[in-house]
Parts: C-alpha cells; sequence; structure tokens
C-alpha cells in the first residue's frame, strides 16, 4: 500500500496534467521543475503509468515533443492519435513542434511574490 507521501506525490503530478488544456502539451522535464526538487522526468512518467481515465495522461509528451507509449500495452500511436484529435500536429518523426504546443501555467501568486523577495545582483 502506498503511503501518503506518495499519495500526495501523485496527487501533485495529477493536478498539473489535469490543467493542461486540450491541444496543448507539457513534458515530464517541466513538470518535474513545476514540482520542485525530488521530482524527475523519470518519476513523473512512473506517475503517469498509474493516471485514472479522468487524467489526460496523453498531454504529456518527453523534452523533444514525441510520444512515450514505447513499452506499454497500447496501440503504439494511441497518444499521438489522441493529441492529432485535439489538434496538435506531428512531423514525419513523431514530434510536435513543442514552441507551437506547449503549455506553460501561470505562476502561482505565492510563489512569485516569494521569488519577488529573492536576492538578485541587482540589490538597491
Amino acid at each position: 500500500m502506498a503511503g501518503r507521501s506518495d499519495i500526495d506525490y501523485q496527487e501533485r503530478v495529477f493536478r498539473i496534467v489535469r490543467s493542461i488544456p486540450r491541444g496543448r502539451v507539457m513534458t515530464y522535464g517541466q513538470i518535474a521543475e513545476i514540482l520542485g526538487e525530488g521530482y524527475t522526468p523519470r518519476t513523473v512518467g512512473f506517475v503517469m503509468h498509474a493516471s485514472s481515465d479522468k487524467t489526460p495522461w496523453h498531454r504529456v509528451v518527453n523534452a523533444q515533443g514525441g510520444c512515450s507509449t514505447r513499452g506499454i500495452v497500447l496501440p503504439h500511436d494511441k497518444q499521438q492519435r489522441m493529441l492529432e484529435a485535439e489538434g496538435v500536429s506531428f512531423n514525419k518523426s513523431g514530434r510536435c513542434e513543442l514552441q507551437d504546443y506547449v503549455w506553460i501555467p501561470a505562476e502561482p501568486a505565492a510563489k512569485k511574490k516569494a521569488r519577488s523577495k529573492e536576492a538578485t545582483l541587482f540589490t538597491k
């Protein structure tokens, strides 16, 4: 049975993934960076394998804009087909242009305020 921290860990990942709009994607690394220390692209991927039907798992791609469903018991192109149905285009190499489709969520106000108090090279 998973410990409380494991459930919190998973829910933090799922909360971000559920916020990705249709026709947009995020990368495993992008999600790990938002979550902070202790999260890696690989651990985000492991969490995504346990996602429910309520989680749009197909909107998370690798750092090259490709689908990472190899080795999973799915049709090999299911993720790409699901994204294409939402308007995401892929090139011949099976990659979407991240600059066109990546979604960057707004920074929470509390985090932005805390960051504004950080020391910089240009202090007054």
